[in-house]
């Protein structure tokens, strides 16, 4: 990567769930290669800094620049989400074309649910293999001309532009921790068996990647989730507070 930093665009009526996964295995650098540094995640909207935008589930997001200060240069992803206003009009268009500007530099983009549609009104998907909600979405989209290059699957990787649909948020994370290469492919592998199917059996893949980040930072005090020099590594099922071995069941 060329920079450490992805940019998440935001908006108004924002698809909450779109994204979590994604920024989550971004920043959350437990399973990542070593040295397993975190990748910075900065929000970007059309109004800038200090201007809240307000997402479909009432979630108030502060973003940090604007789009219009964003260069390709200084980013590793643009990541587009979903949200009610790709139906609505053109007001979100100037990400198509950020999106554009990000492809032509050779910087990925990864654009889920309506961040499709843009994309496809953009003429962006026309020459690339991609997904979507259903492929009659697009099709309804003026200017779309990537019929034959849709495939009907959770999630689509070519050339630096990764798309998803509204209920595959685990394999659009899947897709971008690939195109970053932040995991080992059997982490990345057992990660997401683990979030999209529950599969007991990642658990001790991921385990063991944990033991491994905390086995690389014992001793080092200076390292985040350092405490009295002992490595503090999240762990599947931390979320609960509770650690099960595959077969437990909850008390």
């Amino acid at each position: 990567m060329s920079s450490t930093t992805v940019h998440l665009a935001v908006y108004d009526t924002l698809a909450d769930w779109e994204f979590g996964y994604a920024t989550a295995v971004l920043r959350e650098s437990t399973y990542h290669r070593a040295p397993r540094r975190p990748v910075g995640v900065r929000t970007v909207s059309l109004g800038g800094a200090g201007r809240p935008v307000t997402t479909i589930g009432g979630v108030r997001i502060v973003p940090d620049m604007a789009l219009e200060e964003l260069r390709p240069g200084d980013s590793s992803l643009l990541v587009i989400p979903g949200a009610r206003l790709w139906d609505a009009g053109e007001e979100l268009a100037p990400f198509a074309g950020a999106a554009r500007a990000f492809l032509d530099a050779g910087v990925p983009v990864a654009a889920i649910c309506g961040g499709t549609a843009g994309l496809a009104r953009a003429g962006l998907l026309d020459d690339r293999d991609h997904t979507s909600a259903v492929a009659e979405y697009l099709a309804h989209q003026p200017g779309y001309g990537g019929h034959d290059r849709y495939r009907d699957a959770d999630a689509v990787r070519d050339r630096g532009l990764i798309t998803a649909g509204p209920t595959e948020p685990v394999a659009f994370a899947r897709e971008i921790a690939t195109e970053l290469d932040l995991m080992e492919p059997h982490v990345l592998d057992a990660w997401f068996r683990l979030y999209a199917a529950s599969d007991p059996t990642a658990f001790p893949v991921l385990m063991s990647a944990a033991e491994s980040a905390a086995a690389d930072h014992t001793g080092d005090d200076t390292a985040g989730g350092i405490v009295n020099g002992t490595a503090e590594t999240p762990h599947p099922g931390a979320e609960s507070g509770r650690v099960s071995a595959p077969g437990d069941s909850a008390a």
